[in-house]
């Protein structure tokens, strides 16, 4: 994990000549986690290509380490789990150390509540200032007994019940991550676990579980969301798996592409799930030049290469319903709106406020620093773009330990006339150690 004693590390980019290339970007990071979830809750070893390394996937390995299951790195992105079987956890001998990691939190959580052992869950000074209570309260309901810091942030320490009850869960709020906690408890309890989904969210969970063998129904609802059932004391199966790139990874060089004048890249092997590809449509929608190329299918998930040409893009109010798709690129999104035609509007996004750093206010502030028009508003934002001019920059920008924000202003340095400095690359390593080689490959500087 990053200390925080370690001094910070700034970063800033430009961009001499067009961006142009082939890269692969690193494994996603979502599937990564569940991947060595569901490994260690299998009978038997699984074999997991592509993982992605950051931090972030790092600490699932080590709670699942510290929970009988043993994980192996092999080789770059090569590791093998032998799992210890659903119900068999073992309690922990110290505290979990998420790092910056909400998901390894959330998910982790949840499979602890249905274990009969007790877990101590700590984190980073961002993630301490994230809430839990979304998932604390479905969780309490399943009989797990949990003791948070004040507001239901970290440390808190969760008690799994030792007769773990079914619950039939309707989100609140669209959330992947509460809805795989839910799921991955009701793996150890001996009924029928119900989660019903207003907005569909990402599919990672079904899509692995049923992969690994669990009695798992999906159905539509009459309200146009979906209920999700999972049959209990499941039996999973070891697997073979290969984890197609990571989409949000993709986006911050899909947008760095489009932005700088000339550039043309090819981007292979990225996910693009239909509950995570809200991005790339949007994108297209303000007129980028993206080419699926290579379509297929790696693990179960849609895969295909990214063709991208630098693009004259066009603001558009973006509908408020593709969040779900897109939730973690929004902040790149803002860059690709600093440099479209005209007045790009982001509503529907207030789930923003509440990830690694407020990343309305953080973008906002940062934009405003680089001379870029903008409005916050309390569910989104609205950027006035350039008009493919580039941007003043000339300034620093505060990260606030969120490796999205320090990619996306990272970025937007490439179409700035001064460059941006990001505070600190350091949290970059969280979720896509390689940036900054993938950049520099496809020709940008560090200023």
């Amino acid at each position: 994990m990053t200390s925080s004693n370690t001094p910070p590390s700034p970063l800033s980019l430009s961009a001499p000549a067009p961006l142009a290339g082939e890269v692969r970007v690193p494994g996603d990071k979502s599937i990564s986690h569940r991947a060595i979830m569901l490994s260690a809750l299998a009978v038997g070893r699984s074999e997991v290509r592509g993982l992605l390394e950051g931090e972030d996937v790092l600490a699932t390995a080590a709670a699942m380490r510290a929970m009988g299951a043993q994980v192996e790195r092999l080789g770059q992105g090569h590791w093998v789990v032998d799992g210890v079987g659903v119900g068999g956890l073992l309690q922990p001998d110290a505290q979990l150390d998420m790092g910056n990691s909400g998901t390894s939190t959330r998910l982790l959580m949840g499979l602890v509540s249905s274990h009969p052992i007790t877990a101590t869950f700590v984190g980073d000074a961002s993630l301490s200032r994230r809430p839990m209570g979304r998932v604390i309260e479905p969780l309490s309901r399943i009989g797990a007994e949990i003791t948070a810091s004040p507001d239901g942030r970290l440390p808190l320490m969760l008690r799994g019940a030792d007769t773990p009850l079914p619950i039939h869960y309707r989100l609140p709020v669209a959330s992947a991550q509460v809805k795989s906690a839910i799921l991955l408890a009701g793996l150890n309890i001996g009924a029928e676990t119900v989660v019903e989904e207003p907005v569909p969210t990402r599919d990672h969970s079904e899509r692995m579980l049923k992969g690994f063998g669990a009695e798992l129904s999906v159905e539509p609802m009459a309200d146009g969301g979906k209920r999700i059932a999972v049959r209990g004391w499941a039996e999973l199966k070891p697997q073979t798996l290969e984890v197609p790139g990571d989409p949000s990874s993709a986006g911050f060089l899909l947008v760095a592409a489009l932005i700088v004048p000339g550039s043309n890249i090819t981007i292979h092997g990225v996910g693009l799930n239909p509950t995570r590809d809200g991005l790339v449509r949007v994108l297209q929608e303000m007129g980028a030049d993206i080419t699926k190329l290579n379509e297929r299918e790696v693990g179960g998930e849609p895969v295909a290469d990214l063709l991208v040409t630098h693009s004259a893009l066009t603001g558009i109010e973006v509908p408020p319903e593709v969040a779900p798709s897109m939730i973690d690129e929004y902040p790149i999104l803002f860059v690709a709106a600093a440099l479209a035609s005209g007045r790009t509007v982001m509503r529907g996004i207030e789930e923003l406020r509440v990830k690694e750093s407020d990343r309305i206010a953080a973008m906002a502030a940062g934009l405003r620093a680089a001379g870029v028009a903008v409005e916050e508003l309390p569910d989104g934002l609205i950027v006035e773009g350039s008009g493919g001019e580039k941007v003043a920059g000339g300034c620093t920008v505060a990260t606030h330990l969120d490796h999205r924000i320090a990619m996306s202003f990272a970025v937007l340095s490439l179409a700035a006339k001064t460059a941006i400095t990001v505070d600190d690359r350091a949290p970059i390593a969280t979720s896509f150690p390689d940036f900054l080689p993938l950049m520099q490959r496809l020709g940008a500087v560090q200023a």
